[in-house]
């Protein structure tokens, strides 16, 4: 089996469906370059947000400032603020104009999407980075297949059933 650790994903990968990037993104690799260096981090936990239908979704409100870049192809980074102190990272998957995203919800060590911004110092300066591009933020493929369990997601009982029930978080 070939070595595709230390390789970036390229656009195909983040234009399929949000369902499938949610899972090949498990075992993956977030990785941050800075002035101290460069940095890898396995991503452990994932949650999937599926377009305008899903109520759990912001696409569900439809077209905002604050979703704009979760209509543009898949390989961008949503970021968001919550309770005025967290950010969250989310990966645009798709196609132009089909807002989905996955919510990245732990890496080794690390659980809670909170947590793992502030451990990262993701910030709104990452809305919209390119992963495909991007010279300080990018993911690479991990070791391969990795065993998960499929949970419904978290904090979203405000959609109402089916969505709340959705089993769209996936774990290592």
């Amino acid at each position: 089996m070939p070595d595709y650790q230390n390789q970036r994903h390229d656009k195909s990968f983040y234009e399929r469906d949000v369902l499938e990037v949610a899972t090949d993104l498990l075992g993956d690799n977030i990785v941050l370059k800075n002035e101290n260096g460069i940095f890898r981090f396995r991503i452990t936990e994932s949650e999937a947000y599926r377009g305008e239908e899903d109520l759990a979704c912001h696409a569900c409100k439809g077209r905002t400032v604050r979703t704009e870049i979760m209509y543009h192809s898949g390989g961008h980074l949503y970021i968001y603020l919550i309770y005025g102190m967290y950010w969250m990272l989310n990966i645009v998957t798709g196609k132009k104009n089909q807002p989905q995203a996955v919510l990245i919800r732990g890496i080794d060590g690390i659980s809670g999407p909170g947590r793992v911004t502030r451990h990262l110092g993701i910030d709104k300066s990452f809305y919209g980075e390119n992963l495909i591009y991007s010279n300080r933020m990018w993911i690479e493929k991990g070791s391969g297949i990795v065993s998960y369990q499929s949970l419904p997601r978290i904090g979203i009982d405000y959609a109402g059933e089916p969505w709340k029930s959705k089993l769209w978080r996936f774990i290592i």
